[in-house]
């Protein structure tokens, strides 16, 4: 099927119609001819002998009859050592190299491999000569950063392998054959440490598919407490511009209690990818005490790259993330933002002439949002151990409206909701998830019954709150009042969190059950005060001095000391 070409009918933007013979395969990528450049594309529509292909790059000179030759390829990355602290765009074309390269403008047609040819890896070998293995059995590792990295039977690989031979330790170059291995058929193939994958086709070279039930540790209180996200599950945050989406996942992606993280930029504005990535490089992994890009990759496609790479940049994120799930590692996978990602599929829809559904996105949005956060989860794998892939999307509807298709779309689907609220963030209440309107289908790191309190809490302060805009502070009652104040008490010091102190960035799990367990305790108090000057004054006692505990290293003198005043306080009055 390779070497099959076809030339160009029709072109609509990136959109080009290509008249072909012979067999063409739907994504499979194609290259159209301009002068000496050759354009990648990839085929989205199959009609008799005409495709319909998108066109990764801007296609202006393009006209008819230019030629276009088919790869007999799936639009596939490159798998194996040296991923880890690269920053790829969506076709996995490494940057920083593309730079140095083309300088300071990209130029169209230029395509660099994934992986360092040159750089050679230490192989220890783990397989014998005469093991029987299957797809995505270990033949060896390799040191990569913090973590070992297997090398495994490719995960294309159809029944047995057997091996036949396999490399000494050494060093070699991930094109090098480390292998020799017989199929079924008794046709004996080499194996190099590299292989590649398809980004449209989920990796499921694993033993079992298990529910995502252990609770992830981010280490954001709000998250963790009130509205957690398991190993290995989906959430999604979707919230106006400005309202800390991005924040938020980068205090995520550092202190989340997982092996890799896969960040992938979908979209987003220039200036914002390019402070994430000269910050990331920059922060140290609280781990490993190293830099934080030492266990993460980076896909960028920002909003002035062409739309059509949008789409490959989410698919190109989720199989690399796999593919690390596949060496009993736990990924994480940021996808900043999926709504850029569905304006790029209603745009190539657009093209494609579909009938559109609400708002012109494709009808078929659903579904393909759905396979997305469907290629998340915890696998049990061939050898026993277990490895997963957590997908947590952010969305950026228009207006901050929720009610918008790729939100709806989105919600339900994922396992947890964390909603941005604009009132929060305007208030400079951070992180600003509503607390009202989010929720999560996941266990808490701290007891069902003290949540739920919690939760009353916040909802009849809310109540209280909405009724004092109307009759003001004398209308309300005693009870009503403290009501109130215990819940602006836990919103102040427990559901928001600040990012750049030391200590309360980042609150384990084990203080989160010890400082929500105190808050508790003392929501559950009767506050005996005379009137709501006093009940003011204890509170902002309260607020101030718990804040500082949480700003206090756990176990210290001064975290005692505080401790015994934060007692002492709720004993006067109770």
């Amino acid at each position: 099927m390779a070497g099959n070409t076809g030339s160009i009918v029709g072109v609509n933007g990136n959109m080009i119609t290509v008249a072909f013979e012979g067999a063409v395969s739907q994504n499979e990528v194609g290259y159209a001819r301009l002068g000496e450049l050759r354009l990648m594309s990839e085929v989205v529509r199959i009609r008799g002998r005409h495709a319909d292909l998108q066109v990764f790059e801007d296609t202006a000179g393009l006209g008819i009859g230019d030629q276009v030759e088919f790869t007999g390829e799936l639009l596939s990355v490159e798998l194996g050592p040296g991923l880890l602290a690269q920053i790829f765009d969506g076709l996995q074309n490494p940057l920083p190299q593309l730079a140095e390269q083309c300088g300071f403008f990209l130029r169209r047609g230029t395509y660099l491999k994934a992986l360092p040819r040159d750089v050679r890896w230490a192989f220890t070998p783990t397989a014998k000569v005469g093991d029987k293995l299957t797809a995505s059995e270990s033949l060896g590792h390799v040191p990569e950063g913090i973590f070992e990295h297997r090398i495994m039977v490719p995960f294309g690989w159809r029944g047995t392998a057997t091996v036949v031979e396999i490399a000494p330790p050494g060093s070699y170059t991930v094109e090098q054959c480390i292998a020799k291995l017989k199929d079924e058929q008794g046709q004996v193939r080499d194996v190099a440490m590299l292989q590649r994958w398809p980004v449209k086709v989920p990796i499921e070279a694993y033993a079992e598919r298990l529910r995502p039930t252990e609770p992830l540790t981010t280490k954001v209180r709000i998250v963790d407490t009130f509205f957690p996200v398991a190993r290995g599950g989906t959430y999604c945050i979707p919230g106006p511009f400005g309202a800390g989406k991005t924040v938020l996942q980068q205090i995520t992606s550092r202190y989340a209690e997982v092996d890799v993280v896969v960040i992938a930029a979908c979209g987003e504005r220039a200036g914002e990818v390019v402070e994430t990535l000269r910050e990331f490089p920059e922060l140290t992994d609280p781990r490993t005490g190293k830099s934080l890009m030492t266990r993460t990759v980076i896909i960028c496609n920002t909003s002035s790259m062409p739309v059509a790479a949008r789409e490959a940049s989410v698919y190109t994120a989720v199989t690399l993330a796999s593919y690390y799930r596949q060496m009993a590692l736990n990924v994480l996978l940021l996808a900043d933002s999926t709504s850029r990602w569905a304006q790029a599929l209603r745009e190539t829809s657009g093209r494609l002439e579909e009938i559109p559904g609400e708002e012109a996105f494709p009808a078929y949005l659903e579904s393909v949002i759905a396979g997305f956060y469907e290629r998340g989860g915890v696998v049990r794998l061939k050898d026993g151990k277990t490895g997963s892939v957590t997908i947590g999307g952010s969305v950026s509807p228009a207006g901050g409206n929720f009610d918008e298709p790729v939100t709806q779309a989105t919600l339900k689907v994922v396992g947890a909701f964390h909603g941005l609220s604009r009132a929060r963030s305007d208030a400079r209440r951070f992180p600003a998830i509503d607390p009202l309107e989010s929720w999560s289908k996941y266990p808490s790191l701290v007891p069902t019954d003290m949540v739920e309190s919690a939760r009353r809490v916040l909802r009849d302060g809310n109540d209280v709150g909405q009724m004092m805009k109307v009759v003001g502070e004398e209308g309300t009652s005693l009870e009503d009042f403290i009501l109130y104040l215990k819940a602006e008490y836990l919103d102040s010091v427990y559901l928001q969190q600040d990012a750049f102190h030391d200590v309360d960035c980042a609150t384990p799990a084990e203080r989160q059950r010890y400082v929500f367990g105190f808050i508790d305790r003392l929501l559950q108090k009767p506050i005996g005060v005379k009137d709501k000057a006093a009940a003011r004054r204890l509170f902002h006692q309260l607020t101030q001095a718990t804040k500082d505990w949480n700003r206090a290293g756990m176990g210290s003198t001064e975290f005692r000391e505080l401790e015994e005043k934060l007692d002492k306080l709720v004993a006067e009055v109770s």
